[in-house]
């Protein structure tokens, strides 16, 4: 039998996670067996690719291989594409027609989103798992089929049990085994080499030279929760290759790409309070970080100009928006020459400065402003600038009105 890299590189499947290679090495094992596999996880996370491991590993590689999209194919025809239907049937069944089950004799075929097949449907495909037996639409005639049964479906299948959309003994027949693949959030090491891939691909495909992200924007992306998984990560680098002019991307321009980009990471299976209030306040943590960080840098920058050039006019000029902005923040009015004597005045002593280096280690060590504090500074403003609407004040800081209302309270604003 070929090994677990062999399988990856025929299969262009690329990652290391521990229970991506769990769930393939298992493929692996009963893909020469008979076993009606049954493969479950979300939307996006590459289902497809275990059926055609499995048929290609099988002793049935050189019969038919047949993919059927359950939840394509609508309710009144299903049974018709399945199991074929006798001329004259229904109206417009003009002529005698093979369904997949007899195609794919001796073969595979793979019922992807098996979940949403109608019951009647359901009790059809039941007898075919129990004794390989079908019936055409409109006939009377059994006919038999030797095929192995491969399905899957991203829905929670007890759930669909307990409703009643689907028959418990049928789901106990699909999954003699079941394999599972991990969602693309619990495979954060493989993250940045999808990416990679994904817009080398592109690189070539339309002809340019090859994204790459910074280390911050790395940092963003494997931190986020990528809910349409592996599939929205490949749009992701498809749209950033073809609409970026600059190759090289950073965090900012990252976050334009990613919706939601605050549910970092999202627990999308909890449904508790307590998990949700966690996931709103950390939204706005990490909101105030990068405000935060991008004040620490031009805070930095006008630092380094004022021992450079000293007091000189063009320094003052050149950084006049952060004067200002720190003037208003602060008193909440702004004079251009008070600022101006402000500044001179806190001037180092030339003979008393120290080196580059020292001083924005000063800076950084005399930085009182907490997290927490930030956090209120940030409600105010939104709510300034909105007129005191919650609605809008939440929406612009990414949390939810109630959430924001319980903040408002807490801090007494």
């Amino acid at each position: 039998m070929e090994g677990l890299t062999t399988i990856k590189q025929r299969f262009e499947i690329i990652g290391n996670d521990e229970k991506l290679n769990r769930c393939l090495s298992k493929a692996m094992r009963v893909a020469p067996t008979d076993i009606t596999v049954l493969v479950t996880g979300e939307s996006g996370v590459g289902k497809e690719t275990i059926p055609k491991i499995i048929h290609q590993l099988s002793h049935r590689k050189h019969a038919n291989y047949i993919a059927v999209n359950c939840g394509a194919i609508p309710e009144g025809t299903i049974d018709s594409e399945l199991f074929g239907h006798e001329k004259g049937a229904f109206t417009g069944a003009t002529n005698t027609r093979k369904g997949y089950f007899e195609v794919a004799d001796g073969g595979t075929i793979f019922l992807d989103e098996v979940g949403e097949l109608p019951l009647t449907t359901q009790v059809r495909l039941l007898r075919v798992l129990e004794n390989g037996e079908f019936i055409k639409v409109g006939s009377s005639n059994v006919q038999k089929t030797n095929v192995r049964i491969v399905a899957a479906t991203n829905l929670k299948m007890q759930e669909a049990i307990q409703k009643g959309k689907f028959r418990e003994d049928l789901f106990y027949r699909l999954s003699t085994i079941e394999l599972k693949l991990p969602p693309l959030r619990e495979r954060e090491n493989d993250i940045h080499l999808l990416f990679r891939k994904f817009a080398s691909d592109f690189a070539q495909k339309y002809r340019m030279p090859t994204i790459r992200l910074d280390e911050a924007a790395v940092n963003l992306l494997i931190n986020y929760s990528f809910p349409g998984n592996i599939r929205q990560l490949r749009n992701i680098a498809e749209e950033i290759s073809v609409v970026e002019e600059s190759r090289n991307v950073g965090v900012e321009k990252l976050m334009q790409y990613l919706p939601n980009y605050n549910n970092l990471p999202v627990l999308i299976e909890s449904k508790s309070e307590n998990d949700t209030k966690f996931a709103e306040e950390r939204d706005v943590m990490y909101k105030a970080l990068f405000e935060m960080k991008k004040d620490i840098n031009d805070l930095k920058k006008l630092t380094l100009d004022l021992i450079g050039k000293g007091n000189s006019d063009d320094v003052i000029q050149n950084n006049l928006p952060l004067i200002e902005r720190i003037q208003k923040e602060y008193t909440g009015e702004f004079n251009a020459e008070q600022n101006v004597e402000l500044i001179q005045f806190q001037q180092p002593n030339p003979v008393q400065q120290t080196s580059e280096y020292e001083y924005i280690e000063t800076i950084e060590e005399d930085e009182s402003y907490s997290l927490h504090e930030k956090e209120i500074e940030m409600i105010k403003k939104s709510l300034e600038r909105n007129q005191n609407k919650r609605k809008l004040a939440a929406k612009e800081l990414g949390i939810s009105e109630r959430t924001l209302y319980r903040k408002i309270k807490q801090y007494d604003l």
